[in-house]
């Protein structure tokens, strides 16, 4: 991997003297189709140590505890697996990692096996092994190995539950990957809102601005270096880029009136936005550093949520031109523009998926606001969420999950942030220490 903290490990020098020969595959795999209808069962033990060494993070025993623990909540929140571990099941001793007792786990009624290592390096880091077996047929499946600092020893446990759901379920990977979202505090008509950062499964929280101004709809860059997101700073609305290592922000588009909605483009090259003037909003673009926006729409009316697809050849927005907010597509220079929703209600918040399959919205109708998907070409139209108040989606890194907030009832204007995955039957609210609204999913981290 690139990041020096976070390269792969052979397991033949991390460990146990073995090679990261290609193992055989078994027949085992996960029902994705079924959702939380068929879990797998999977045994997920504690992960041993061969000497028990104090860390930076803790001692090494423990820190087999905790990641096994990360590893097996990850794979229960996708939906597609029931985790046996890591309490009520046998330690592992140091020597079963490449050699499990497959007579004992089967009386688990398990179907795979997750197990691993945690060992302290001489020079501070830490070294995690990950296996995964298919226990009926006593094989192999994958093996992966991390070399981290005691710190980011969670993103070693998200990497092996990647690895887990990638070789069992055939999707990409989406554990080790970060949200951006608004957090929120006080009463409806005060409410201060704060960009935060976090972990997908709510770990690792931290507040990057104080407060003192309002901000709304953070997007992440796709190198994941800033976020781009608009603020009240100055009493107008405007565009800031926050970046991540120094903490600083900077003003995108300079002498402008109201702009708002900003996304970047696959290639980071561009931040779409949107820009009121004369009583009209269109869709703008600016180059990423700062310059002079390029207009993309010039129709009546209030065009605005831009999302590009991810060869960044199309965009998709929202429109009120026909009288009612609707889903258009067009090309990336603003050519060709076509509608695309058709259904009851009014639609919102459009996200094209990063597979480039599906488009995610708000559609509100009946009183709610719900999130759905459907083709780029409008077609295969589809439910997710059936809550009162569920809206602006944004897409895991793999297209298989979409986190988005849900605003309850009642004049406390409180809200949640939560995710739901394709099938429409695995939602689950995501920990905040605040309320949160206007989630974005980040990119795989490097």
């Amino acid at each position: 991997m690139s990041n020096p903290l976070f390269r792969l490990a052979a397991l033949a020098t991390a460990a146990l003297g073995l090679g990261l020969a290609a193992p055989a595959f078994a027949q085992v795999e996960v029902d994705i189709e079924g959702g939380i209808s068929d879990p797998m069962p999977i045994a997920v033990p504690v992960m041993p140590t061969p000497s028990d060494v104090s860390t930076a993070a803790g001692q090494t025993s423990a820190l087999g505890r905790q990641l096994a623990e990360v590893v097996a909540n990850d794979l229960k929140n996708s939906g597609l697996f029931t985790p046996r571990g890591p309490q009520g099941v046998a330690a592992v001793p140091f020597a079963q990692a490449t050699a499990p007792d497959f007579g004992y786990w089967a009386g688990t009624q398990a179907q795979a096996l997750v197990q691993g290592f945690v060992r302290a390096n001489g020079d501070g880091t830490l070294t995690v092994g990950c296996y995964l077996y298919d226990v009926f047929a006593r094989t192999e499946l994958t093996r992966q190995g991390f070399v981290v600092a005691p710190a980011e020893w969670r993103r070693a446990a998200h990497k092996c539950a990647d690895t887990v759901y990638t070789r069992l379920s055939g999707e990409g990977p989406y554990f080790d990957s970060r949200i951006v979202y608004v957090s929120e505090t006080g009463p409806k008509g005060k409410r201060i809102k704060r960009l935060a950062i976090m972990d997908q499964d709510g770990a690792n929280h931290r507040f990057l601005t104080n407060g003192q101004s309002i901000v709304l709809t953070p997007r992440f860059a796709p190198n994941q270096q800033s976020i781009v997101y608009m603020s009240y700073q100055n009493d107008r609305p405007a565009i800031y880029v926050y970046d991540l290592a120094s903490g600083r922000q900077r003003l995108l588009v300079q002498n402008a009136s109201l702009t708002f909605a900003p996304r970047f483009s696959p290639d980071g090259r561009w931040v779409l936005f949107s820009m009121a003037q004369a009583s009209n909003t269109d869709i703008y673009r600016v180059p990423a550093a700062g310059g002079t926006p390029q207009r993309l729409t010039n129709s009546p009316g209030i065009d605005t949520g831009g999302s590009y697809s991810p060869d960044g050849s199309k965009i998709v927005f929202e429109s009120d031109r026909s009288g009612t907010q609707q889903l258009y597509v067009m090309n990336a220079d603003g050519s060709n523009q076509q509608r695309i929703s058709f259904g009851s209600g009014r639609y919102a918040t459009p996200s094209w998926s990063p597979r480039g399959d599906l488009i995610a919205f708000t559609r509100q109708g009946g009183g709610s606001f719900r999130i759905g998907v459907m083709s780029p070409s409008g077609g295969g139209e589809k439910l997710l969420s059936d809550a009162w108040g569920d809206e602006g989606p944004s897409w895991s890194p793999n297209g298989r999950v979409i986190t988005f907030f849900r605003a309850s009832q009642g004049g406390a204007g409180k809200a949640d942030i939560w995710s739901v995955d394709l099938t429409g039957q695995n939602s689950r609210r995501i920990p905040t220490p605040l309320d949160g609204s206007d989630p974005s999913w980040g990119p795989l981290r490097p």
